[in-house]
């Protein structure tokens, strides 16, 4: 069977793109902020479930069309692994510090290739070939140059145990002046360590995964939205249920049924007798675009009111055709 990861890629980076909400398919998390994750967990051949998580992480960025962005690797927890954990002498790591320094990207890694200090050293030919693969996936997966290293990035958590990663727009002065300072939008990185720790046996399960800063994107496009002068809508609902009479429920949920079926996006007050005023104000003030209306008239001439909640405009439709009339209205909206 397929890691979690693999199989699920694609649908949760489409389902985060359009629902920007939780769903059955990814893990929920909070750190300093509200997240949706996603992660490979396995024994894999080097870098491909890493270079997968840079392009979901990516396809994320690009479809919510925030902007620019750029996903930084640190060259500082590079440098510590190589020399605490893989013995590489300090000067050779500092030397590919230098490297990164200056340039970053897939040429610079063909540069250190030809450094004849490197060249000599196997541990440095070891990382210089994971970083050479890495790149070379990204440049598959088209994403190559939305990646850097950066000496100034670090972050935190301890059980990071390879390179890890953060996400950040990239802004013009004039965007920087309207938008929030937010930080990163995104994160992840390697932990190969941290499922051991609660396996009573300590096995080692490899893993790798990102986060996306929900809370973050939010802030991100609520402040462009009232930049525009945009109303922030906080339902999906395209159509409300509405009645002026009162010991209508009955009908109300038939009707409501009817357009659930028809995959219509439909809601109600949860109350037996509400008032009409009452309904027509929950519309506006949620931002859903229609409303259908039954009443004792309506019922007897077999007949629905459809209103603009915008233009405040009714007009009476066959309840034959009322699923038809809303798709078109919404299709056009």
């Amino acid at each position: 069977m397929p890691p979690f990861g693999l199989l699920h890629r694609r649908a949760w980076a489409s389902l985060f793109g359009q629902l920007l909400r939780p769903s059955g398919l990814v893990c929920i998390g909070e750190v300093h902020f509200h997240s949706q994750d996603f992660d490979i967990a396995g024994q894999f051949d080097p870098m491909i479930p890493d270079a997968e998580c840079l392009k979901i992480m990516c396809e994320v960025l690009s479809g919510l069309q925030l902007g620019d962005f750029l996903i930084k690797i640190p060259w500082k927890d590079v440098r510590h692994e190589m020399v605490a954990k893989k013995g590489l002498a300090p000067e050779v790591a500092d030397r590919i510090g230098d490297y990164v320094q200056r340039h970053g990207g897939v040429s610079l890694v063909e540069e250190m290739f030809q450094d004849s200090r490197l060249s000599q050293n196997k541990q440095a030919l070891e990382g210089l070939g994971d970083l050479r693969l890495l790149f070379e996936y990204l440049t598959l997966f088209g994403i190559a140059e939305k990646i850097s290293f950066d000496l100034s990035l670090a972050r935190g958590l301890d059980y990071y145990t390879g390179v890890i990663y953060e996400a950040v727009l990239l802004q013009t002065p004039a965007q920087a002046e309207e938008c929030l300072n937010v930080g990163s939008v995104a994160a992840g990185g390697r932990y190969d360590g941290l499922v051991g720790v609660f396996d009573p046996k300590g096995h080692t399960v490899p893993c790798v995964g990102l986060s996306i800063g929900v809370e973050r994107i939010f802030a991100i496009l609520e402040e462009r939205m009232k930049t525009a002068g945009l109303k922030i809508r906080t339902t999906e609902t395209q159509v409300f249920v509405a009645t002026p009479q009162k010991n209508f429920l009955h009908e109300r949920l038939k009707l409501i049924s009817e357009l659930w079926d028809a995959g219509i996006k439909a809601e109600l007050l949860y109350k037996n007798n509400p008032k009409l005023l009452t309904q027509l104000h929950y519309c506006e003030h949620m931002g859903i675009p229609l409303v259908v209306i039954i009443g004792e008239q309506e019922l007897k001439e077999g007949v629905i009111k459809l209103r603009s909640v915008a233009s405040r405009e009714e007009v009476a439709i066959k309840r034959e055709n009322l699923v038809a009339e809303i798709q078109k209205k919404l299709s056009e909206s």
